[in-house]
């Protein structure tokens, strides 16, 4: 998992597109997380017990079952699944279909700042909780997840950055995204996958692409169209 990581982040390095949208910026024109992050807590440090009581904390949140129903369409690892959970906090449908500036302006946008993650996770690759106490994810995650970083958090990463994105868009909506948001990263603890720290370093580095983005003359030219298309859609 550790090469298959490192091959990952060659490839984003060369300008691999994954999905086909072109980013704002190439991966070598983007912040360095290694550089940018701390590193994650030690085994024995205070940091690293409050880790293990938020695990323990999440465990609890698993006999509530609109909770588990929560975290398990949390985890969907897709952008359209991501942007689904979000939606209702926007108070738009957002789609490629119906709403085609703001989808580019999203796709583009995880697709600038996903690859930044890849190679903090091989250079930290910090062991997850599941199998640091040889237990299970909620969401049935294990052999996806087994043996691949857990330092930051990919989920958290791109939830914290489509909510920037969406109160940018639309910045009455700014405490719902964001409140839902928050609470998509923490299902990564309830799930499991990931510990606290991951998840609170993620909304970090999410902030970090996202002030690079601002920078984009294409970006903020995305941006304007996507409030002027979400001014019209909800006016209908």
């Amino acid at each position: 998992m550790k090469r298959a990581l490192i091959l990952l982040a060659l490839l984003l390095s060369l300008g691999v597109s994954l999905r086909g949208q072109e980013p704002y910026f190439p991966p070598q024109a983007l912040p360095d997380l290694i550089q940018s992050l701390p590193a994650p807590p030690e085994k024995g440090s205070p940091a690293f017990c409050l880790d293990i009581k938020r695990y323990r904390w999440g465990k609890r949140q698993r006999k509530d079952s609109v909770r588990v129903a929560q975290v398990c369409a949390d985890a969907v690892w897709t952008y359209e699944a991501l942007v689904d959970q979000l939606d209702p906090a926007f108070g738009l449908d957002v789609s490629r279909e119906s709403t085609p500036r703001i989808w580019t302006l999203l796709e583009r946008s995880l697709t600038t700042i996903d690859p930044i993650r890849v190679a903090s996770k091989a250079y930290f690759h910090r062991i997850r909780p599941f199998e640091y106490f040889h237990e299970h994810t909620l969401t049935g995650e294990d052999d996806i997840l087994r043996g691949e970083g857990s330092y930051p958090s990919g989920h958290t990463m791109r939830s914290w950055l489509v909510a920037m994105i969406f109160a940018s868009v639309h910045p009455a909506t700014a405490e719902a995204v964001y409140a839902r948001a928050w609470t998509y990263g923490e299902n990564r603890v309830i799930a499991g996958a990931h510990w606290q720290s991951d998840v609170d370093v993620s909304r970090v580095a999410a902030a970090i692409g996202y002030a690079r983005l601002v920078t984009s003359p294409d970006f903020l030219h995305d941006l304007a169209l996507a409030q002027e298309e979400f001014a019209r859609v909800a006016a209908q």
